[in-house]
């Protein structure tokens, strides 16, 4: 392929899309809540999938799972349009990651979103945070009011950080609904939607 031909294509340059702040992320615009919310693993869809389509789709499993949904949206776009929503993709932000891989996931999380969205589907962007120094990127690209999702899985050991970053994220966006992975902590305000995460492993296939 020619340089110039490459150096164009928008897989690589994936500016398609609204930006908003100082990162220019791409926007993940704001939906309404569907009714009955039920959830299952991205590991477990599959081509044709007719019991689990009223279910929406999720992405709180390791990130090698999902990581061709960003390098590769076309291949799985017609699988994941079967559901009734989706979630955005959760790349990693551990505290131990250098900031500018953290930016490089929440980009990559709405990205999907925008990409997904554009085609019709109904995204609920996921939120996640690592140390306050994320704070400053790691709500971008999500309107305020916006239906929500977190995951609670892990976050037990790391309770006091994991509340600093949820207070930051309710006080900067204000979610309409958040979708709550996992059993929230009793201190957790907003208007919080539980969803047992053992119920999303039992899935017909």
């Amino acid at each position: 392929m020619h340089s110039e031909e490459a150096r164009t294509k928008q897989t690589f340059l994936r500016n398609e899309y609204a930006c908003v702040g100082k990162w220019n992320i791409p926007l993940v615009k704001r939906q309404s809540l569907v009714d009955n919310v039920k959830l299952i693993a991205c590991s477990d869809t599959k081509s044709k999938d007719a019991y689990n389509c009223e279910s929406g789709v999720h992405f709180f499993v390791d990130d090698y799972r999902f990581q061709h949904i960003y390098d590769n949206p076309q291949k799985s776009l017609h699988k994941l349009s079967q559901y009734k929503f989706l979630l955005t993709p959760d790349y990693s932000l551990y505290a131990d990651m250098p900031l500018w891989r953290q930016l490089e996931n929440v980009a990559k999380n709405r990205w999907c979103g925008a990409y997904w969205q554009a085609h019709g589907l109904t995204v609920y962007p996921t939120v996640s945070w690592g140390l306050s120094q994320s704070y400053e990127f790691c709500f971008d690209g999500i309107e305020k009011n916006s239906v929500v999702a977190i995951g609670m899985i892990g976050c037990k050991q790391e309770r006091v950080r994991f509340m600093r970053g949820y207070d930051a994220m309710t006080e900067r966006l204000a979610p309409s609904t958040i979708i709550c992975f996992g059993d929230p902590f009793k201190e957790m305000r907003g208007n919080l939607l539980p969803i047992d995460y053992r119920a999303s492993r039992k899935v017909v296939r």
